[in-house]
């Protein structure tokens, strides 16, 4: 008996990590763009501004993980919501555009991620704000939260799109600067713009970046803060801009969509061809298998049957997070880690291989 409440324990622990919400609404932003806005379970969602959500949606038979950011903040708005944009090819994207509707009920992880801030009514924080495409979705539960919460801040965005068609949340931007003049500003630049257009145009460069610091802040103070966000090029530039001016790392905040991973031919004449064994502790039980060659600590995991904790697979998000006990990994991408985490052990198990075969790794 003792044992089967133990492991009714054990189910119910796994099952805090997960939740189904219920589709309130959807509504297309763009061409290619769409907002989905879920019910509020009970108890409330608790979330932070800038954190994603991880669907797991069935398609073609097949368990799917994707993470979105939410586009909402818990301080404002009454329903949790997160943008997606249609990506060519994009297998979840194109089908959570497609097939999404009111009543539809989705499972999903509980929110994740590190691209958030503290806020008090006292602060009197200069936030920059730069964003590419469906970036501006975490930026725009950041934006909000600041004003609603920080009545002496100060906020530009920097917002680059394509065209001014497909500058997503441009009416509800357009009515928070209404709403909160000298407040807010919001720059736009488009790289294709239409006939007509009198704002800024063409691609974001360092060049652009360094301009819109020296237009709207004054050198470089200790109440300045950056949040990045957008594809990987963007916010390359866009970072290594703002250290060029002087403006100390740890105030640069960024937050990854994807990561393209491909290897070079030399790396795969070089790709180990030897199994290890490695040792999982997930919430106290202990499990032991062989990684392949060509599988990540994760991959070897799930294929043996385990309830490892996973989300976006491309080292970002941090669910896969372990902390290694003994033993070496190679990390292919540790991008979703802080510098502390990383001094104190704690390893992705999406992007990690064993190096030897005395790996122990502890997942909570």
């Amino acid at each position: 008996m003792l044992f089967n409440l133990f492991n009714r324990e054990k189910s119910s622990k796994k099952e805090d990590n997960y939740l189904t919400l219920r589709i309130r609404e959807t509504v297309v932003e763009t061409a290619d763009t769409m907002t989905v806005y879920f019910e509020q379970p009970e108890p409330f969602l608790d979330y932070q501004p800038g954190q994603f959500l991880t669907l797991i949606l069935e398609i073609n038979g097949k368990q799917e993980r994707r993470s979105y950011s939410l586009c909402t903040s818990p301080f404002v708005d009454p329903f949790p919501g997160i943008t997606v944009k249609r990506l060519n090819g994009g297998l979840v994207s194109n089908y959570i555009n497609d097939h999404f509707f009111p009543g539809k009920r989705v499972a999903v992880m509980k929110p994740l991620g590190n691209f958030v801030t503290n806020y008090h009514s006292d602060n009197r924080q200069h936030y920059g704000l730069i964003a590419g495409g469906s970036g501006i979705t975490p930026i725009m539960g950041i934006l909000k939260s600041i004003l609603v919460n920080e009545p002496h801040a100060q906020i530009h965005l920097l917002y680059c799109s394509r065209s001014r068609e497909m500058i997503i949340f441009r009416e509800l931007l357009e009515d928070l600067q209404e709403k909160f003049p000298g407040r807010l500003a919001v720059s736009h630049q488009l790289s294709q713009p239409e006939a007509g257009w009198e704002g800024d145009r063409g691609r974001l460069d360092q060049e652009k970046v360094k301009q819109f610091y020296l237009k709207n802040f004054k050198s470089f103070e200790a109440n300045q803060k950056f949040f990045v966000c957008g594809p990987e090029g963007l916010m390359d530039i866009s970072q290594d801009a703002l250290r060029q001016l002087g403006i100390p790392k740890e105030l640069i905040l960024k937050e990854s969509f994807h990561l393209e991973k491909e290897k070079s031919a030399q790396e795969e004449d070089l790709t180990d061809v030897v199994s290890r064994p490695v040792k999982i502790i997930l919430e106290g039980e202990e499990y032991a298998f062989d990684v392949g060659p060509k599988k990540t600590i994760l991959e070897a995991g799930l294929d043996e049957g385990l309830d490892m904790p996973y989300s976006c697979q491309s080292g970002l998000c941090t669910a896969c997070m372990g902390k290694l006990i003994s033993g070496e990994v190679n990390m292919d991408e540790d991008a979703g880690l802080s510098e502390q985490e990383i001094k104190s052990g704690y390893i992705l198990c999406c992007s990690s291989k064993p190096k030897g075969s005395d790996v122990v790794i502890q997942i909570e």
